[in-house]
């Protein structure tokens, strides 16, 4: 059980790596080299780990199956840095069941996303948000991607489960409305914790008063990612925002086809894993894989591509 909220919240800080689920040639999920990918990331600087999120296609795992991603994370981390694995379902007893295991597993925080396809109203949202998580002590970070679930939390229900619930301390903002992140701190408290979840944001969301990001990027290159993050923490502005121009390049061509098949595919050309993905989901095209090799060279990451 965590009591101490303010503790937690002070390691939550920077990137946050959310890592993918690499799967076999035959599409189970390779739990070995899951572990490898976050040794990576821990060798690489990232500040913490979390899985099973946007880039962990937790849709196309069973419970089952995430219950033993987050499982692996933890155990593999060890507490050497905090881990926030995804938690959050459409369904909302899965969403429940997750988040409870994450607490029993030890897990330092909780992010839960916005349910996505049935598109509930604010209320409902509110509703769903507040009964996950005054089931567990563990923290809560709730995940806004209206790109994903086509639905948007409002700043002013966003605000209601800050004050409603203790255990609430931060959101991660997929959300290309700026203005809508200026108010979330504004509404909510410069204390709460505020992740960017758009890679072309990441530095701006802490030049408002961010706490970090959980950068799809940072499963290619956690080093410069994390970077980042300490220039800007340690006030060096000038190396945070060329930084933040360096990775654009990688950034975009990671994100022209829908996440993760890229990075996977990066990844699998650094010969870190097979790049497979389980339908529906599916590699990218023959032109994009040769553009995602290009950029690799770009940054002088020792690649592969036939």
């Amino acid at each position: 059980m965590v009591a101490n909220y303010e503790e937690v919240k002070s390691r939550l800080r920077g990137s946050m790596a959310p890592v993918i689920t690499p799967f076999t040639k035959n599409h189970d999920v390779d739990y070995e080299k899951l572990a490898e990918l976050i040794e990576f990331q821990i060798d690489n600087g990232s500040h913490a780990i979390s899985v099973t999120g946007t880039s962990g296609e937790p849709s196309s795992l069973s419970v089952e199956e995430r219950e033993k991603v987050m499982e692996t994370a933890v155990k593999t981390v060890n507490g050497r840095v905090p881990v926030a694995p995804g938690t959050g379902s459409t369904n909302h007893a899965e969403t429940m069941r997750l988040t409870k295991s994450a607490e029993e597993m030890g897990a330092d925080a909780a992010l839960v996303i916005v349910p996505y396809y049935n598109k509930p109203n604010q209320e409902a949202l509110f509703k769903h948000f507040k009964t996950v998580a005054d089931s567990v002590e563990i923290p809560v970070i709730i995940y806004n991607i209206p790109g994903r679930t086509a639905q948007n939390l409002q700043v002013s229900t966003l605000a209601r489960l800050n004050d409603a619930c203790p255990n609430i301390i931060g959101v991660k903002e997929s959300n290309k409305d700026f203005e809508h992140v200026n108010r979330v701190l504004l509404n909510c408290g410069r204390d709460f914790l505020l992740f960017s979840g758009i890679e072309l944001l990441c530095y701006p969301m802490l030049a408002i008063g961010g706490t970090g990001s959980i950068s799809a990027t940072a499963n290619v290159l956690p080093s410069k990612v994390a970077e980042l993050h300490d220039a800007w923490f340690d006030g060096d502005v000038e190396r945070a925002q060329e930084l933040h121009y360096d990775l654009m390049p990688l950034n975009d061509v990671l994100f022209k086809d829908t996440n993760p098949a890229p990075v996977k595919s990066a990844l699998g050309m650094m010969g870190k894993i097979e790049p497979e993905l389980r339908l529906p989901m599916d590699v990218p095209s023959k032109d994009l894989q040769q553009e995602i090799y290009e950029t690799l060279k770009q940054y002088n990451i020792k690649a592969q591509y036939a």
